[in-house]
């Protein structure tokens, strides 16, 4: 596969890693083809994409490789965010990697976005509606980056505070979102 990539596309000046399926629910509830197919396609299909294409990303450069991750990535909620973490830790490693070869690696975390592969109907007609933006908002934020060279941001910008708040106080942040098991 990799290298009808490379033969079809011999220089590449922008990659946008943007692959995701939905995954609401838990661990324990999720069946197990689920999660598998989450890590699949949410994480792996960044990595596999990457490396055929990079060849053609190397001889493009300078170029662009925008890892459209989550801001589920950044917090512990169930195995979306697992797999949206599993892909910023390779976007973030691969940022480190990529840059001497002249390849640019920016991780775009959005909140709620309303599309047709993810829509957000249940949060617009709530009080929340307000937390949902539109892909035209994360697309021009994505520009943003690679023209500012951002290597991480998180759109919009407030929900950075989420992550923020998982890292420095782990323990109350769970406790937020813990339900009890029930007794075996």
């Amino acid at each position: 596969m990799a290298d009808a990539v490379q033969e079809r596309h011999r220089e590449v000046g922008l990659l946008v890693n943007n692959a995701g399926i939905a995954g609401r629910g838990n661990f324990l509830d999720l069946e197990p083809e689920r999660i598998e197919a989450l890590v699949r396609i949410n994480y792996l299909g960044s990595v596999w994409c990457l490396l055929a294409l990079l060849p053609a990303l190397e001889a493009g450069a300078p170029s662009h490789v925008v890892n459209v991750v989550s801001v589920a990535g950044t917090v512990a909620i169930g195995p979306y965010s697992a797999s949206k973490h599993a892909q910023l830790a390779f976007s973030r490693s691969v940022a480190r990697e990529l840059r001497p070869r002249g390849i640019h690696v920016h991780t775009v975390n959005p909140g709620f976005v309303h599309t047709e592969g993810f829509p957000q109907d249940w949060l617009l007609r709530g009080r929340f509606g307000r937390v949902v933006i539109g892909p035209e908002v994360v697309a021009d934020r994505i520009v943003g980056a690679i023209e500012h060279d951002r290597t991480e941001i998180f759109v919009p910008r407030w929900y950075r505070a989420a992550a923020l708040a998982q890292a420095i106080a782990p323990a109350t942040f769970r406790r937020v979102r813990a339900r009890r098991a029930p007794p075996s």
